[in-house]
C-alpha cells in the first residue's frame, strides 16, 4: 500500500453519515495523510449536498487533500487503497415496506431483523457483490471496509464468494463497550465479544486482571441500546437467565411479542422517522456557513460510526496491531463455528488485516443460538445470490422472528414484489 499516494473511496457518500467519516479522517491526518478522497453515489441531489459540506470541511481543517464528487464507480475504485462502503439499496422508501408490510402478516419488520431485514439483504448482497467484482478489477490490493445493513451476512456473501479483503463494521460493539466501562465505572476494559451482527454477547469483561462479568450479570447492568432501535433494556433476571450482556438486537428474539405490539402502535416507522431526519440534516448540509458536522446527526444512530470505521483504516494503513471488533471469517476464533463463517468478534488489525482472537465459550444458550442464526444466513445468501426461491423459505423458516410457513410465504410474495426493481435474482426471465 502506498504510503505517499493515499486514496480513499466512499460508496454511498451522499449518506448523511458522510461527515462523520470526514470528521474522522480530519481527525486522524497525521497518521492517514489522504491525498486523494473520491465520494461517489448515483443520487446527484444528495452527493452534491452531502460533498459539498465534505469540501467544507476538508477546506477548514487546511488540509492537503483532493475531494471528487462521481456518480462514477470505477472512477472512484481505480487505484484506491481503501473503499468504504454504507449503500441503502431502495433507499428509505424501501426500508419502510420492510418496516410496514410484514405489520399485516405479525411479523416485525424491521431494517436488519426478521423478515424486513432479510429483504434488505437481498436487495444489498447482489449490489455489493458487483461493488466487490469492480474492486478486483480495479484496485485488487484494497481493503474493502464495510458498513451497509446487513453488515454480517454481506461479510458472509463477499468473503466466501470473491477474493476481496474485506472486513465488516458495526457500532454496536464500540457502545456496547463504551456503556459498560461508564456503567461499571471503569477506564478501560477488555471484552470476549460472541456472536454475529446484530446478535451478539459480550461473556468476558477485564479490567487490570479482574473479570468484573459475573459483578455485571448481578446487578443486571444493561449495554447502550442504539438510538435506531426502540429499546427497553433488559430486565436482570433475563440478564441473569442468559449469563451474558446481550447486545440491545436481541431485545428483539428475546421479547419478539412486545416488540410486534410496538411497532404496530407507532405513529411512524423508524423509516419514516429517519426521512424527516434525513430531509432536515440536508437543509442544514447545505447552509455554506456550516463545516463541521451538526449535533443533530447523532439521533440517526450512527454514534461513534466513524471513530469504528476510521480506527479500522488506521490500524491496516499503519500495521497497529490493536484489538477490535469486526466482522471477518471465523478462522477458529469460536470453537462452535464452522471456519469459513462470518462472525462478530475480538480481532487484532495489522496490515493483513483481522486476525480474530480464540475465545473459550462454554455457554450452551450462546453457541445454539449462533448456530441457529448463521444456517439462517447461509440460506439468505444464497438466496440472495441465486434467486432460489426454496433457499429464501428454508431461511424464512429457520429465523425465529418468522418461523411460520402461513404467514411467511405470502409477506415473502408481497416484499418480492413491492422490491420488484432491486430483486433482479428473482425475476429472471
Amino acid at each position: 500500500m502506498s504510503q505517499n499516494n493515499l486514496k480513499i473511496a466512499i460508496v454511498g457518500a451522499g449518506s448523511t453519515y458522510t461527515p462523520e467519516l470526514i470528521e474522522g479522517l480530519i481527525n486522524k491526518h497525521n497518521s492517514l495523510p489522504v491525498k486523494e478522497l473520491y465520494l461517489m453515489d448515483i443520487d446527484e441531489r444528495k452527493l452534491n449536498i452531502v460533498g459539498s459540506l465534505a469540501k467544507r470541511m476538508i477546506l477548514a481543517s487546511k488540509q492537503d487533500t483532493k475531494v471528487v464528487l462521481t456518480d462514477s464507480l470505477d472512477d472512484a475504485l481505480v487505484d484506491a487503497s481503501f473503499v468504504l462502503v454504507q449503500i441503502r439499496v431502495g433507499k428509505l422508501p424501501a426500508r419502510i415496506l420492510d418496516e410496514k408490510i410484514p405489520l399485516k402478516y405479525d411479523l416485525i419488520g424491521q431494517e436488519t431483523n426478521g423478515i424486513g431485514g432479510f429483504f434488505k439483504g437481498m436487495r444489498t448482497i447482489p449490489a455489493m457483490m458487483h461493488i466487490a467484482k469492480r474492486i478486483e478489477a480495479l484496485c485488487p490490493d484494497a481493503w474493502l471496509i464495510n458498513f451497509s445493513n446487513p453488515s454480517g451476512m454481506i461479510a458472509e456473501a463477499i468473503l466466501n464468494n470473491t477474493n476481496v479483503k474485506m472486513l465488516g463494521l458495526c457500532n454496536v460493539p464500540i457502545n456496547m463497550i463504551g456503556s459498560l466501562e461508564k456503567r461499571l465505572g471503569l477506564d478501560h476494559i477488555d471484552v470476549e465479544f460472541v456472536g454475529l451482527n446484530h446478535l451478539s454477547w459480550i461473556t468476558s469483561i477485564k479490567s487490570n486482571g479482574v473479570d468484573y462479568l459475573e459483578k455485571a450479570i448481578n446487578e443486571g447492568v444493561n449495554s447502550e441500546a442504539m438510538k435506531n432501535i426502540p429499546s427497553t433494556g433488559f430486565s436482570a433476571e433475563l440478564i441473569k437467565t442468559v449469563k451474558a450482556i446481550p447486545s440491545s438486537y436481541l431485545e428483539y428474539y428475546y421479547y419478539k411479542d412486545e416488540k410486534l405490539k410496538k411497532a404496530k402502535e407507532v405513529e411512524k416507522t423508524r423509516g419514516e422517522v429517519c426521512v424527516d431526519l434525513e430531509e432536515s440534516l440536508l437543509k442544514q448540509y447545505q447552509s455554506k456557513e456550516l463545516h463541521e458536522k451538526p449535533a443533530e446527526l447523532s439521533k440517526r444512530g450512527g454514534a461513534r460510526y466513524s471513530e469504528v470505521a476510521i480506527n479500522l483504516v488506521n490500524s491496516i494503513y499503519n500495521n497497529i496491531g490493536d484489538i477490535q471488533v469486526v466482522n471477518c471469517l471465523n478462522k477458529g476464533a469460536l470453537s462452535f463455528m464452522d471456519e469459513t463463517d462470518a462472525v462478530e468478534v475480538c480481532a487484532k488489525i495489522t496490515k493483513d488485516g483481522a486476525i480474530p482472537l480464540k475465545v473459550k465459550c462454554d455457554n450452551e444458550h450462546i453457541i445454539a443460538y449462533t448456530k441457529m442464526m448463521k444456517a439462517y444466513e447461509k440460506h439468505a445468501v444464497k438466496a440472495a445470490l441465486t434467486g432460489d426461491e426454496d433457499e429464501a423459505m428454508r431461511a424464512l423458516l429457520i429465523n425465529p422472528l418468522v418461523g411460520d410457513y402461513k404467514k411467511a410465504k405470502p409477506c415473502f410474495e408481497e416484499l418480492k414484489q413491492a422490491h420488484k426493481a432491486y430483486l433482479p435474482q428473482f425475476y429472471k426471465g
